[in-house]
């Protein structure tokens, strides 16, 4: 299997978790699905009122310089540990 197949399959196997991630892994995980299909962090930083927002931003952002196929692989075992 492709490493985009397996990207693919972890992304349907994280609407099935056993149970709800933490906040701090949603937001890795957020983080990583975003790197590896998009790649780095593009527009402004939302503003202090969204809190949310803001915080996905900055997760994103700290992955900034990973090559879109290490996120792949990093959501991928991530995912596969929640299993």
């Amino acid at each position: 299997m492709s490493l985009q197949e397996q990207f693919n399959q972890a992304l349907a196997d994280s609407k099935n978790l056993p149970e709800r991630p933490d906040n701090m892994t949603l937001l890795k995980i957020y983080a990583l699905y975003k790197q590896g299909s998009t790649g780095d962090v593009t527009g402004d930083r939302p503003g202090m009122t969204d809190f949310v927002g803001r915080a996905k931003f900055d997760a994103w952002a700290g992955l900034k310089g990973t090559t879109q196929e290490a996120a792949m692989q990093q959501y991928i075992d991530l995912i596969n540990s929640l299993k």
